[in-house]
């Protein structure tokens, strides 16, 4: 039965996930989140007061609907939120809650042992999120993308006067500007019977951002099943399950220690390339290890930590490698087929109640593959998000497997010598190959770049609280 429940809980993931990134794209990363967390609360109350197993399924299978979405939109959100120099920070301290939220769980379900008030206590704290109703902001990205100005200018104002900084007079003027030559340029297009909506077939439709979406879902597949795996294995480990679960989510905290500078020092891809190929090794290990418990828990807890640190870094990576048009549709497409491991994994768990290092085997071997793929991709490191299609395209052509980052000042000290900014390449307006009739483009030759110093000060990041 556990076995089962697990595999319908990964597949109402995987149906849930695939939607709700369109539903991110389309209304918006604040509204999509608080629909996801009314049919998270709905569903896990009513699992609560679930007659029958049939019913308890069907219910669980409606909170699996929500779950990779619920996590991934505030992620997204909040690292749309800050500057390159901020990401890193943002990532490590989202995922410290979370491994604190698994130790949590841990003592929660040794506590509460009768399922359906533990069906309660894990379900109903989540309503008072709702109170983010009235301090979560939308995404400035998103909006000045949909050309919602007003809005995007009032959070921005929120955004300088928090930081003790002021807007210049023409800041919403030159974002208007590039606005306006976008829409004609895609009137002209749509005119033309070219269509400018953004679909999974977008992700695909040219070389270098295809090959980096196959490579980036591939690494996601891989860190969703091990890491889902390794959590359902700490039950199947010698000792107490409930010590074994709490231990699964402590050994997750040391990693953020090592994970922060390695970020900053070596990037995104080393980082995820290393901790891949060290957990990966740490599960292959275990066959040889297999009449003593104690070395076998060990390696489990090196396979669990370096699975962990991949795991942070992989949907950071990943966010600054899709551009902002499909950054949504290109996370959850990515992590719809990372959820195709929690419905395979509880599988191959089980496998381990005859011979217990099968599924660390299995798993460890994914590891070390998907580590060998991080090197394919470019580094993401101190650079500017890509925000439209082309961006994406034109980001990490001709990406060498040896190559280190660089800051984002050197990488672009012949364009400019300004810091960075949250929102740079939006602000970025260039206007030479604009036609000579579009009415807004009243100097074909002229470019602004608004820096950092304008809304936030360096390595200083938006005072919000994001789930």
């Amino acid at each position: 039965y556990t076995t089962v429940a697990l595999v319908l809980l990964g597949l109402g993931g995987l149906v849930g996930n695939y939607i709700f990134g369109y539903l991110q794209d389309s209304i918006g990363r604040r509204p999509s989140f608080f629909i996801y967390l009314f049919i998270e609360c709905f569903f896990g109350i009513a699992t609560a007061f679930a007659p029958d197993f049939i019913t308890w399924t069907l219910f669980r299978i409606g909170v699996g609907f929500t779950v990779p979405a619920i996590l991934g939109t505030p992620y997204v959100l909040a690292i749309e939120l800050v500057g390159p120099s901020s990401r890193t920070m943002v990532t490590i301290m989202t995922n410290i809650a979370y491994s604190l939220g698994l130790m949590a769980l841990a003592v929660i379900a040794y506590l509460v042992r009768d399922w359906r008030a533990l069906a309660l206590a894990t379900s109903v704290p989540f309503l008072t999120f709702f109170l983010y109703w009235w301090v979560l902001p939308e995404s400035p990205r998103w909006l000045l993308a949909r050309g919602r100005f007003d809005e995007a200018e009032k959070i921005l104002h929120t955004m300088a006067r928090v930081n003790g900084r002021t807007l210049p007079p023409d800041f919403i003027m030159d974002l208007k500007r590039q606005y306006h030559v976008e829409r004609y340029v895609q009137e002209k297009d749509n005119a033309e019977g070219r269509t400018r909506t953004y679909g999974v077939s977008d992700l695909f439709r040219t070389p270098n951002l295809r090959r980096k979406t196959v490579i980036i879902t591939f690494i996601w597949f891989t860190n969703t099943s091990v890491y889902v795996g390794l959590s359902y294995y700490a039950s199947i480990l010698s000792g107490d399950e409930f010590l074994n679960f709490l231990l699964a989510g402590a050994v997750e905290l040391p990693t953020y220690l090592v994970l922060w500078p390695s970020m900053q020092k070596l990037g995104r891809r080393w980082t995820v390339c290393i901790s891949m190929l060290v957990g990966g090794s740490a599960c292959l290990a275990t066959v040889l290890s297999q009449q003593d418990d104690m070395t076998t828990l060990i390696l489990y807890c090196i396979g669990k930590m370096g699975i962990s640190s991949s795991y942070v870094v992989l949907p950071l990576m990943a966010s600054e490698l899709y551009p902002t048009v499909v950054r949504g549709l290109g996370m959850s497409t990515s992590s719809v087929a990372g959820m195709l491991g929690p419905v395979i994994i509880p599988v191959v768990n089980y496998m381990g109640e005859d011979h217990l290092v099968v599924p660390l085997v299995i798993m460890g071997a994914l590891l070390v593959a998907g580590g060998g793929c991080s090197l394919l991709l470019p580094e993401t490191l101190h650079q500017n998000l890509p925000q439209t299609l082309e961006d994406g395209e034109n980001f990490g052509k001709n990406v060498s497997c040896c190559f280190f980052p660089s800051r984002v000042g050197d990488v672009e000290s012949k364009r400019s010598n300004v810091p960075e900014s949250p929102i740079k390449s939006l602000l970025h307006v260039t206007l030479r190959d604009t036609p000579a009739s579009t009415p807004i483009a009243t100097d074909v030759t002229s470019s602004t770049d608004v820096t950092s110093d304008t809304i936030l000060p360096q390595e200083q990041t938006l005072r919000v609280t994001v789930v």
